[in-house]
């Protein structure tokens, strides 16, 4: 599946991988798929994939509040949202006379990878007189209150079992028994997450559309959605100067094509580098009847659409479908929950040009008020959405550019000053040595980003080695322009064949030009000085500047892609979840 095209990037002939099955990156939580979200992002050039998950409720031993029967429970499931406020996700149906219920109304969330999603449950006694009134309007307050739980739901998503169970509390004064039964939740990402066709497209006998020399054609597949709007789901590479092309695998995920009757629109293009792309002919096909087309070697005849009112003409050119694959394809959750970990590193950047550290306009100032620098911000915040994902949270943590005790400078130090190992214990190990390294080390140079990837990429080596099931993400948090260009990319190269993210924050003003370069969003992929293509895209750039000005979280904008690298990495290597079947 290395070689799956699903989707469409920005620019240019290499029109691969814009899709990446990633979590949403929209700020909405309620998880019903959406064709105006999807529209919305798509006009961007964005593609963001949901990972719906439905939980399945039930409860045990719940305090009983009615008098002449057992109570009638309901269950309500909030988000906790930045400033503290709870979004009402969903409802459960009311369970009569059950101190021990099992709901069936599923709530339906989507999980976000980027976010600490934290979900509160409410439980009440629904009151006799308003079991005949819909769920959906039943007023809380005059309901009787049984307690809450509270968890994090990347907490649920990383058990094998992906269930949890948690003790009700809630607050009933004096002399009430503070034991107020379980509650139970279980989790499962819907099927459509997984549902994948994967198909061979050729074409043959197209118009020529080019003067001097033959067509350049690439194939772009939309999806028609209310109002007959046809949104892109896909689009090919371009195949140059032939009229009978032949495309690499195009995959398809069933959150793209909706369902196998869907209507699709295919087109097919001559590419102009201006992006006024020609258009060759046009045929309407769901999934079903490519399906058709492949199984009994039947051909779609292309057809230009009329101009007037008048019939539209067919071409001789022809699509045909190869070869035809429907399969379950698992998940960056599927991985996760079978106990795949994702281990943090972090580097921080000791160099000069940071400023002095005692100074306020210093980019490692520590602030006396206890105001966070843009450094523990970073480690913060990505810190906190990682560390679910580790079960001993022990972080290597290094730093770079930095005068060391012996007086050298070094490029790959342990942070905590210790000469034989470089792990700290937590979010709030890293925040110690960082602070302690400030006292320690004096800043210096040059900014060297190749000796930490490649110590990143040796933990990763000697994993892969012992068949650990680990995928590694380093986080470089830096301010500066960097010295060494060549030998950066020539570690980031080599390390693209390794289970390793790369994710950089710049902070401050510093021209972030190269990181872009490093990033690798364009569609190019990295490139060594000895000419060696990267596997795989493995950086993701984030500058803070823009972080703060907007909207998006600096976690948000770094981690939206992770789960697309390690997909990218386990797919292409073939390897499935622990203790899993392979995918057919």
């Amino acid at each position: 599946m290395g070689n799956c095209l699903s989707g469409d990037v920005e620019g240019g002939k290499q029109a691969i991988g814009g899709v990446q099955q990633r979590p949403t990156s929209t700020t909405t939580n309620n998880a019903a798929h959406n064709d105006a979200v999807d529209f919305f992002f798509r006009s961007r050039g964005q593609f963001p994939l949901f990972s719906q998950i439905e939980l399945s409720l039930s409860a045990s031993n719940l305090i009983d509040r009615d008098i002449t029967s057992k109570s009638d429970p309901m269950a309500v499931m909030y988000l906790r949202k930045k400033d503290g406020k709870l979004e009402e996700i969903g409802r459960t149906e009311v369970v009569l006379n059950s101190l021990n219920p099992k709901w069936i109304e599923k709530i339906t969330v989507s999980f976000q990878f980027e976010a600490v999603q934290t979900l509160v449950f409410h439980v009440y006694d629904v009151d006799t007189r308003y079991h005949n009134v819909p769920v959906k309007t039943l007023k809380l307050k005059d309901q009787d209150y049984l307690g809450e739980a509270t968890c994090v739901l990347s907490e649920i998503m990383t058990k094998p079992n992906r269930s949890v169970t948690l003790n009700l509390a809630g607050n009933f004064g004096a002399g009430v028994s503070r034991k107020l039964g379980t509650l139970s939740v279980q989790a499962e990402e819907t099927v459509a997450s997984k549902t994948v066709v994967e198909m061979d497209f050729r074409c043959v006998n197209l118009d020529n559309k080019d003067l001097f020399s033959k067509s350049d054609p690439f194939l772009r597949i939309s999806r028609i959605v209310e109002n007959s709007v046809a949104v892109p789901i896909c689009r090919t590479e371009v195949v140059d100067n032939n009229l009978n092309p032949v495309w690499r695998p195009v995959c398809l995920t069933m959150q793209q094509f909706g369902s196998k009757d869907t209507p699709l629109v295919i087109e097919c293009f001559d590419f102009n580098s201006n992006g006024n792309h020609e258009l060759i002919g046009t045929t309407e096909k769901s999934v079903a009847e490519l399906e058709r087309l492949s199984l009994h070697k039947e051909v779609a005849r292309f057809v230009y659409p009329s101009t007037s009112h008048g019939r539209n003409k067919v071409l001789k050119g022809q699509l045909i479908v190869d070869r035809f694959v429907e399969k379950v394809q698992y998940s960056f959750l599927d991985y996760i929950s079978s106990g795949f970990e994702l281990n943090f590193m972090v580097a921080v950047d000791f160099t000069a040009s940071n400023g002095d550290p005692r100074t306020s306009s210093s980019l490692h100032y520590n602030d006396p008020s206890g105001r966070l620098n843009s450094y523990q911000k970073a480690i913060m915040e990505v810190g906190e959405v990682i560390q679910f994902y580790d079960s001993d949270r022990r972080f290597p943590a290094w730093g770079f550019g930095g005068r060391i005790a012996d007086g050298s400078v070094s490029h790959a130090f342990n942070l905590n000053g210790a000469s034989y190992g470089d792990e700290v214990v937590g979010v709030e190990g890293i925040m110690t040595a960082y602070a302690s390294a400030l006292h320690n080390v004096a800043l210096a140079g040059p900014t060297l980003f190749s000796h930490v990837v490649d110590r990143a990429a040796h933990i990763a080596s000697q994993s892969l080695s012992q068949n650990n099931p680990k995928y590694f993400v380093l986080l470089i948090i830096t301010d500066g322009v960097l010295t060494d260009m060549a030998g950066t990319l020539d570690a980031l190269v080599r390390a693209s064949d390794l289970p390793l993210s790369v994710l950089i924050v710049g902070v401050g003003n510093a021209d972030f030009k190269q990181m872009e370069i490093l990033d690798a969003d364009k569609g190019r992929r990295l490139e060594s000085s000895t000419g060696r293509i990267a596997t795989r895209d493995i950086v993701q750039f984030v500058p803070m500047r823009e972080v703060h000005s907007g909207q998006v979280s600096v976690v948000q904008a770094l981690l939206e892609e992770l789960p697309g690298q390690f997909l990218s990495y386990v797919r292409s290597r073939n390897i499935n979840p622990v203790g899993a079947p392979p995918a057919t």
